[in-house]
């Protein structure tokens, strides 16, 4: 019997042309040399620069005649932050820029590249924030080269903001132009990670994968790159956490820039709807947000859709990653979903994922954190929960 199964539409935004593999950062000259000689490297503090690769690259570009302005990010960059680099840099006539470090050296050089030419604020365009006014470039050319496997950065078209504190927010500069022209992604490059990073940013790139996986944005297309991903952390994310290993730091770094890609298509869900609010109130990691909240947020849906929307497509999903994750063809249905509770619950505990209360979130901080979760990432999450289940979610990690 032939089943009349048909694939809804769906569309699939701009990617990056991607290089992917150990050693890629050795292409990395001869990619810049086709914008131009003068270079803005975009990175973080000193993990990258002060270490053996950063110095190889910086030799590697000197002895090619490029030059070049060097802006480093401490933290998770704000709209302050972007706007001054902008302002002294727009009349330097960047040929393109290179950000070079984790999610926030590549969304601070996404930022930059896209207003160094026309010069404004980025308050003018970012969302939920001043008069979102349509971004209509011309930017500078962007290459990613991420240094972490956790945020895809390198893979979407968004640049995350914050201003942390008392009024504080967490939004994102978004449009197709930002895109990076090219996404680089050498394995190599995760060697230095400390494990409470590789940590925090696995968990993040699985909890955006799995997200992506049950979003009502899901398509067949992102299912297939979003289940790869997925089997690539099982296979290598506790392993390069206890010990480093060249074939785990290649599956990691798949992973995330898989997590990009899914997650520029389909939107998130709840853990990334919570980590918006707490991002912005409080000092807490972002990959540590999704770590810790990610067992609770699963349960949570799988409780409530099981409770009101039995008939739900994302249900017989989770089962499925459930059933990949155990490596049990027999294992369905409810059975499924709760192995795949567990498994993130013993996740969350062998990482030594951080609760909540580490870093000052008392019950009393939850009414707040729920009202401001209701922005992007919580209108693709597979089913609406209401103010007390998401408020669940953050007591089950208090």
């Amino acid at each position: 019997m032939i089943l009349d199964s048909r694939i809804a539409p769906f569309s699939i935004a701009r990617v990056p042309r991607i290089e992917f593999g150990s050693g890629a950062i050795g292409k990395l000259p001869a990619m810049a040399a086709t914008y131009g000689k003068l270079l803005l490297l975009v990175s973080g503090q000193r993990a990258f620069v002060e270490s053996a690769a950063g110095a190889g690259l910086l030799a590697n570009l000197k002895a090619r005649g490029f030059s070049w302005r060097h802006v480093r990010v401490a933290g998770e960059p704000s709209p302050q932050f972007v706007d001054d680099a902008v302002a002294g840099l727009h009349a330097s006539k960047i040929d393109v820029v290179i950000g070079i470090g984790g999610g926030s050296a590549l969304d601070a050089a996404k930022a930059i590249a896209g207003l160094l030419r026309p010069g404004n604020s980025v308050m003018d365009h970012l969302e939920g924030v001043g008069p979102e006014l349509p971004f209509r470039g011309p930017t500078t050319p962007f290459i990613a080269v991420p240094t972490t496997a956790g945020t895809g950065s390198e893979a979407t078209k968004n640049a995350v903001l914050s201003v942390q504190g008392e009024g504080g927010f967490k939004k994102s500069f978004r449009d197709d132009a930002l895109v990076a022209e090219w996404a680089l992604i050498d394995p190599d490059l995760l060697a230095t990670c400390p494990p409470e990073l590789i940590a925090a940013d696995g968990m993040d790139a699985f909890t955006q994968l799995l997200e992506s996986f049950v979003s009502t944005r899901a398509n067949p297309m992102t299912d297939a790159l979003a289940r790869s991903g997925i089997m690539a952390i099982k296979e290598s994310l506790l392993s390069l956490y206890h010990e480093q290993s060249a074939a785990a730091r290649e599956k990691m770094a798949y992973a995330a820039l898989m997590s990009g890609i899914c997650l520029a298509q389909t939107g998130l869900g709840a853990v990334h709807g919570l980590a918006s609010p707490l991002g912005a109130f409080f000092p807490i990691p972002h990959g540590v947000v999704c770590g810790t909240l990610a067992a609770a947020a699963t349960a949570a849906n799988i409780e409530a859709m099981e409770a009101r929307e039995p008939d739900s497509p994302a249900l017989p999903k989770y089962a499925e990653i459930g059933r990949r994750l155990a490596m049990q063809k027999g294992l369905n249905g409810k059975d499924a979903r709760d192995y795949l509770v567990a498994t993130l619950r013993q996740w969350q505990e062998q990482l030594r994922l951080t609760r909540l209360s580490a870093y000052r979130i008392g019950a009393a901080d939850f009414p707040r954190i729920v009202a401001n979760s209701r922005g992007g990432s919580m209108k693709t999450n597979p089913i609406v929960l209401n103010d007390a289940e998401v408020t669940g979610i953050l007591a089950a990690r208090l």
